[in-house]
């Protein structure tokens, strides 16, 4: 089994768990999964969890994620994108001064009402499988941070901006509220996710791309460790001493590791004595021992 993850590319027209699925084929095992949900009409960046890094993946999906959205002004539609049936349509697009006002205003915390059109789940159902049979149900704005917008080009009606958002943010809805502001009313047009947890576009490759470098024998070449996920966390290495409490999933103490450090308010990654990531710790301070909550033994 392959333990790791990779920087996949999803293209238009594939669901995340489309990729998933093709996936399972192409790697010939079942243990894989995503750390973001990215709709058909998106592309770009999607992590793929394999084997025991998709012990990661809820990890992951708290993080913040970059994308390039293209905004279509005067227009609202079912599903929020350019995709659904059209609701209202409206010429009268305020000058390009304003809109850009009106953009930039969303930069910060802002309390924003999820899309009918999504995963989200109402008394056990998602709301994607109500709103395909009709019914809306009344939602609770979740809160949410636009860390930064850069406005890239303004050709009204459609407007191109870079945006960096926190978990649970749903551009076509940042879209929703923009138009709303406006007057005009807005959908999302196109979505390309550019970066997650500092993976970059550039470094992601196609499912094709991924079939062919498993039939030339190089896949492994695109396989990033699991620790990596985790890269910008602390590394401790355990001493040899104190390898069997480790792979027992044991609680460590300082003196445990070769470091003998005590960081606190923070997880830890660590390794054995080999220098092989094992397991993600954190350290408690009334019990004056670092604490196992992620392990990755196999």
């Amino acid at each position: 089994m392959i333990n790791g993850f990779v920087n996949v590319y999803k293209e238009q027209g594939y669901t995340s768990f489309d990729v998933v699925a093709k996936l399972r084929g192409i790697l010939k095992q079942k243990k894989i999964g995503h750390t973001g949900t990215l709709d058909p009409l998106a592309e770009g960046v999607l992590l793929v969890c394999l084997g025991n890094a998709t012990k990661m993946c809820d990890l992951l999906t708290e993080k913040n994620k970059s994308y390039t959205c293209v905004m279509l002004l005067g227009k609202t539609t079912d599903t929020e994108d350019i995709t659904g049936k059209v609701l209202t349509e409206n010429n009268n697009i305020p000058d390009e001064e304003t809109v850009k006002s009106a953009i930039m205003s969303f930069v910060g915390d802002y309390q924003q009402l999820p899309p009918m059109y999504s995963a989200i789940k109402v008394n056990g159902k998602k709301l994607y499988e109500l709103a395909r049979q009709g019914i809306e149900v009344q939602r609770e704005k979740r809160p949410v941070t636009i860390h930064r917008i850069e406005i890239e080009k303004t050709t009204l009606p459609r407007v191109t901006f870079r945006v960096s958002c926190s978990k649970g943010t749903y551009i076509r809805s940042l879209c929703r509220d923009i138009g709303e502001q406006l007057g005009c009313g807005a959908v999302m047009e196109q979505l390309v996710r550019t970066e997650v947890k500092g993976f970059a576009i550039k470094d992601s490759l196609k499912l094709s791309e991924l079939e062919r470098a498993r039939d030339e024998g190089n896949l492994m070449e695109h396989i990033i460790p699991t620790d990596m996920l985790m890269k910008d966390l602390p590394a401790l290495h355990v001493n040899e001493t104190s390898m069997k409490l480790l792979l027992n999933g044991n609680k460590l103490a300082p003196s445990d590791f070769e470091e003998n450090e005590i960081i606190d308010g923070k997880n830890v990654r660590v390794y054995d004595a080999e220098g092989e990531f094992k397991a993600l710790y954190a350290y408690d301070n009334d019990k004056g021992q670092y604490v196992p909550f992620k392990m990755f033994l196999s």
